[in-house]
C-alpha cells in the first residue's frame, strides 16, 4: 500500500475530549473517528488492527471445535422477556418500537437469542457438545461512555456459546475456551492475566476475566508471588488470619468528641488502625445488617452481596442508621444491636478492639468477641491489599496489578436453559435440561487496550501481530531517481515475501515522515535513504526496542520477512 494513496488522516495535536492514551493516538493516528458519544468510525489503520486481532480470535475458536455463526442485532423483547432481563437489564438495553408497536432492543448480548435457536434445533444428546459463536457489533448504553474504544456504547465483540449435556462435560467445554483464549492473546503479543471474576449480572457459577496489564486500567487485579492465582479484587480471597493470644480486658467506655473515621478515632486513642473495628449498616433487600471489618480493610461489597444473597445492597442512610444505633453515623458499633452482624474473617481473631458506642462522642474499648456481642456469620468480605497471603498456597503474597478486561468466560450452568426450557432426551430418553457457558472477547477494546501497554511518547507500538503493516518504507525523498527504484524494488519483494508494507511515498520532510511512523505504531522501518544507498545500504529501525541495524539492500527484505515470520509463528 502506498501511504500518498491510502487515507491516514493523522494530526499533531491531541483532541480536548480523549483521556487516556488509547484514545489519544488512535484519534491522532487516524485510526478512528467520533460520530457520536461512543460510537466511532474505524478508518483504515484501526479497522486493519481490528481485522487482525478477528483473524486471530476465529483462527483460536475454530481450532477448539466452535463454530461461527451470526445473528441479529435487533432483537424481540419476547425473549429478553421469558428470560427475566427485559426490565432487570437496566438502561443500557436500548428498545425501542417498530411500526407495528412490536418491542425490540440492540442487542448487547445474545445468550437468549442462541438459547431460542439451539432449543428449536437441538432434541437430541448425541447432538451436543456445540459451540456456537460470532464476531460482531453490540449496542449497550452506557450513561458515561468514555475512553474511545475502551468504554463505547458501540463495539465489536466476539461472544461464544456452548452448549453440553451436564456439568461435567459444560466444564470441559470451559476449559476449551480458557486454554483458546490464553492462545488468543498470546499471539495478540500482550502482557495478560486470567483472573478469577465475579459472574456479575450475566450470572453463573464462576467465571474468570482475562486482563491486559497497564497502569491505565480501570480494574484492580491480584496476583500471588509463588503460584498462578489470580483474581479481580473484587473475587479475589483473603486467608483466615490466626487469633490474637490476648487475655481480655474489662469493657471500657471512652469520651471521642467529634472523633468519627478511623483515622481520628486510632490517632485519639493512641492505636493502630487494625486494632478498630468499623461497623457498616447496609441494608440488604430493605433488611439492615451490620458489617465488621478491620479498621485498615475495606469492604467488598459484591462479596457480602452474593453472601446475602440479595438482589439489592446499599449503605443505610444517616437517618436509618441514627434510628438503630440511637447515634450519628460514626459511632455504630454491635455491642448492644440486635442486628444480624456479619463479621470479616480478620475480625474473628481480633481481642480487646475497638468498636464504636452507638453513642454520640463515644467508643469503646476492649472488645471481644461472644463476651460483648455474637457475630451472626463470619466471612470473607473484604477486599484484599497488597502484601496478603495467597489464598492457594503458604509460600506467596499477593501483588496488586490495574488491568483492562478484554476477555470474560462463564459457566452458566442452566440459567438461561431453564429459563428458556432449552431441553434434550438423554440416552434413556428422559428430558434434560442444557448446561450453558458464555465467552466474550472485546475486538477493539483488545487494540485500545493493546495500545494502552505499548506505547511511548512518540506513539503506538503495535506487536507485530496486530500491527496495520508489518512494515513501512520510509523513502526521504522520491524525487531522487535511486531513492526512488530501491524503495519501489524493496516495496515488490515485500509484497512477493507475504510481509505487509507501507510505502511512504509523500513528498514530506524526513522528520516528518519518522514521527507519522512512529505515531502509526508500525512495528518495522526501512529507511531509503541516498547516503545510505551509495554504500549499498538501507536502515531498519524496530519500533519496539529503538534498534537500529544498517543492512545491504539484498538483504533487508530477508531480514524483515525473518523477523516477521518469527512473531507470527502460532502458539
Amino acid at each position: 500500500m502506498r501511504y500518498s494513496h491510502y487515507f491516514i488522516p493523522t494530526v499533531k495535536e491531541t483532541p480536548a475530549d480523549a483521556e487516556v492514551i488509547s484514545h489519544k493516538l488512535m484519534l491522532r493516528a487516524g485510526m478512528i473517528r467520533k460520530l457520536a458519544a461512543g460510537i466511532y468510525n474505524y478508518l483504515p489503520l484501526g479497522l486493519r488492527s481490528i481485522r487482525k486481532v478477528e483473524n486471530i480470535v476465529r483462527e483460536e475458536m475454530n481450532r477448539a471445535g466452535a463454530i461461527e455463526i451470526l445473528m441479529p442485532g435487533v432483537l424481540p423483547a419476547e425473549l429478553w422477556q421469558e428470560s427475566g432481563r427485559w426490565e432487570m437489564y437496566g438502561k443500557e438495553l436500548l428498545r425501542f418500537k417498530d411500526r407495528k408497536d412490536a418491542e425490540f432492543c440492540l442487542g448487547p448480548t445474545h445468550e437468549e437469542i442462541v438459547t431460542d435457536l439451539v432449543r428449536r434445533e437441538i432434541k437430541s444428546y448425541r447432538q451436543m457438545p456445540v459451540n456456537l459463536y460470532q464476531i460482531q457489533a453490540k449496542f449497550r448504553d452506557e450513561i458515561r461512555p468514555r475512553f474511545g474504544l475502551m468504554r463505547g456504547r458501540e463495539f465489536i465483540m466476539k461472544d461464544a456459546y456452548s452448549f453440553d449435556v451436564d456439568e461435567k462435560a459444560a466444564d470441559l467445554s470451559y476449559e476449551k475456551m480458557y486454554r483458546a483464549y490464553r492462545r488468543i492473546f498470546e499471539r495478540c503479543g500482550l502482557n495478560f492475566r486470567a483472573v478469577e471474576a465475579d459472574t456479575g449480572s450475566i450470572g453463573g457459577s464462576s467465571s474468570h476475566e482475562f486482563m491486559v496489564l497497564a497502569d491505565s486500567g480501570e480494574d484492580a487485579i491480584v496476583s500471588c508471588s509463588c503460584c498462578e492465582y489470580a483474581a479481580n479484587v473484587e473475587k479475589a480471597e483473603s486467608r483466615t488470619v490466626s487469633t490474637e493470644h490476648a487475655d481480655p480486658r474489662p469493657l471500657e467506655r471512652v469520651a471521642t468528641p467529634d472523633k468519627r473515621t478511623i483515622e481520628e478515632v486510632s490517632d485519639f486513642l493512641g492505636v493502630q488502625a487494625s486494632s478498630v473495628v468499623k461497623t457498616l449498616i447496609l441494608m440488604a433487600d430493605n433488611e439492615p445488617v451490620l458489617a465488621l471489618l478491620r479498621g485498615d480493610h475495606d469492604l467488598n461489597e459484591i462479596k457480602l452481596k452474593n453472601l446475602l444473597d440479595c438482589t439489592d445492597l446499599e449503605m443505610a442512610g444517616d437517618e436509618v442508621v441514627a434510628k438503630l444505633t440511637g447515634a450519628p453515623v460514626g459511632f455504630a458499633g454491635p455491642v448492644g444491636l440486635s442486628i444480624r452482624i456479619v463479621a470479616d474473617l480478620a475480625v474473628q481473631g481480633m481481642r480487646n478492639f475497638v468498636t464504636g458506642g452507638n453513642a454520640k462522642d463515644l467508643h469503646l474499648k476492649n472488645v471481644n468477641i461472644d463476651r460483648d456481642f455474637t457475630a451472626t456469620r463470619f466471612a470473607d468480605i473484604r477486599n484484599v491489599v497488597h502484601g496478603d497471603q495467597c489464598p492457594r498456597c503458604d509460600a506467596g503474597i499477593l501483588e496488586m496489578w490495574r488491568g483492562i478486561e478484554v476477555g470474560h468466560v462463564f459457566k452458566l450452568g442452566t440459567k438461561y436453559s431453564k429459563a428458556l426450557k432449552a431441553t434434550y432426551l438423554d440416552a434413556d430418553g428422559k428430558e434434560q435440561i442444557v448446561f450453558m457457558g458464555c465467552y466474550g472477547i472485546g475486538i477493539g477494546r483488545t487494540v485500545a487496550a493493546c495500545i494502552e501497554q505499548n506505547h511511548d511518547e512518540n506513539g503506538i507500538i503495535f506487536p507485530l501481530p496486530i500491527a496495520p503493516f508489518h512494515c513501512i518504507i520510509s523513502a526521504l525523498n522520491m524525487k531522487e531517481e535511486q531513492v526512488r527504484v530501491a524503495s519501489e524494488a524493496i516495496y515488490e519483494q515485500f509484497a512477493t515475501a507475504g510481509v505487509e508494507v507501507l510505502l511512504d511515498d509523500r513528498d514530506e520532510r524526513p522528520g516528518f515522515k519518522f514521527k507519522d511512523a512512529d505515531l502509526i505504531g508500525i512495528p518495522l522501518r526501512i529507511v531509503v535513504g541516498s547516503k545510505n544507498l551509495a554504500e549499498g545500504n538501507v536502515e531498519l529501525k524496530i519500533r519496539g526496542t529503538g534498534e537500529v541495524l544498517l543492512l545491504p539492500v539484498a538483504e533487508a527484505v530477508a531480514k524483515v520477512k525473518e523477523i516477521v515470520d518469527q512473531a507470527l509463528k502460532p502458539v
